[in-house]
């Protein structure tokens, strides 16, 4: 279970994408994920999945690094999928009782389920790149204008990066729990729906003690070390914006424009 979820884990490395500054990272996969929430053509949908494929390639990190976080986003999908395939109206190519399937849902189906795909790889791209000390000071600093007028800008960066930190530490938590409760005879795979519910009880009810306990002590840590929010505080690597910085933001502009003057060109999928 560990090993099949990848998402919010940093994985080090000297690539070109690591070597950007993490605000330039942050603007670019925003950008990118308002065009592929955008893209409602085939020929936008297939020059998004190159451009993206072309940035995991610049990574250098494993292509099965990525595939391997794809497992918990298969329910959301087949979800999203299943309502759009029944719900959205048009043509009739399959009806049984009050459920029917038309030539648009299969269309948005489609469309919903790359888009929600996209939207994780590149979130996925953004945290695998980044570490959450980078990932924290950039968000810091995009919105740190906001704290002229009396937004936590530091706080809720802060809170932000610990909530991605912590999700691969709770997903072991919970795989060690698990491996203890079926070591101890706990059945958690057969019976009917409800029963497996019931057996969870015994997973949540420690996971959730486990998760107070390291809240605590996290908390304990950053009293200890005499942590009072961000006013004040200095860095020891300050963040500088070079040349592939700016390149990189004018090419996904670019891209993103582009992207959306397609949508006008060309006819939508619907």
């Amino acid at each position: 279970m560990v090993n099949s979820f990848t998402f919010g884990q940093y994985i080090p490395g000297n690539s070109l994408v690591h070597s950007l500054d993490p605000r330039t990272k942050l603007f670019c996969v925003v950008i990118m994920m308002t065009a592929v929430l955008a893209v409602n053509t085939f020929i936008g949908v297939m020059i998004t999945a190159l451009f993206t494929g072309i940035f995991l390639v610049l990574t250098r990190v494993p292509v099965t690094i990525y595939l391997r976080g794809m497992r918990p986003l298969i329910i959301l999908v087949v979800i999203t999928a299943a309502f759009q395939l029944f719900l959205i109206p048009g043509e009739v190519l399959w009806r049984w009782w009050v459920f029917s399937i038309t030539d648009n849902g299969i269309k948005m189906a489609a469309l919903m389920s790359y888009r929600l795909f996209m939207v994780f790889v590149l979130a996925q791209l953004l945290t695998v790149t980044t570490s959450p000390l980078q990932l924290t000071d950039g968000l810091e600093r995009i919105l740190r204008p906001l704290a002229r007028v009396g937004f936590p800008a530091h706080e809720l960066a802060m809170i932000m990066t610990i909530a991605l930190r912590f999700i691969p530490t709770l997903i072991e938590e919970t795989d060690k729990i698990m491996s203890a409760q079926k070591a101890r005879g706990a059945d958690l795979e057969s019976g009917g729906l409800m029963q497996r519910i019931r057996a969870l009880i015994p997973i949540i009810v420690p996971l959730f003690v486990s998760s107070f306990r390291r809240a605590f002590d996290l908390a304990t840590a950053m009293e200890c070390r005499c942590y009072r929010g961000g006013e004040g505080r200095t860095r020891m690597k300050q963040m500088k914006m070079r040349v592939p910085d700016y390149i990189s933001i004018v090419v996904v502009l670019a891209f993103a424009a582009g992207l959306l003057g397609l949508n006008f060109i060309f006819k939508s999928v619907l």
